[in-house]
């Protein structure tokens, strides 16, 4: 990949297969993050999938989940 000048950034074009793998779409918010192999991207949830888990969620904890007012609180 090459990194070019776009406006006052950097920019790099992303290989088809790479996007792809990744399953990006445009508009996409991603994360690069250095590691010790070389970097690593992380594709930010998209609005669609958050809502989808929230409709999952349906305000249910598991079954072993409880909610303790006096440990939310503790500071």
């Amino acid at each position: 990949m090459q990194v070019a000048k776009w406006g006052n950034s950097l920019a790099v074009r992303l290989p088809a297969d790479l996007v792809r793998t990744l399953d990006l779409r445009e508009g996409d918010h991603i994360d690069l993050r250095a590691e010790a192999e070389g970097f690593a991207v992380v594709r930010q949830p998209r609005p669609e999938e958050i809502l989808a888990g929230l409709r999952r969620f349906r305000g249910r904890l598991p079954a072993g989940d409880r909610l303790d007012r006096d440990e939310a609180n503790r500071r």
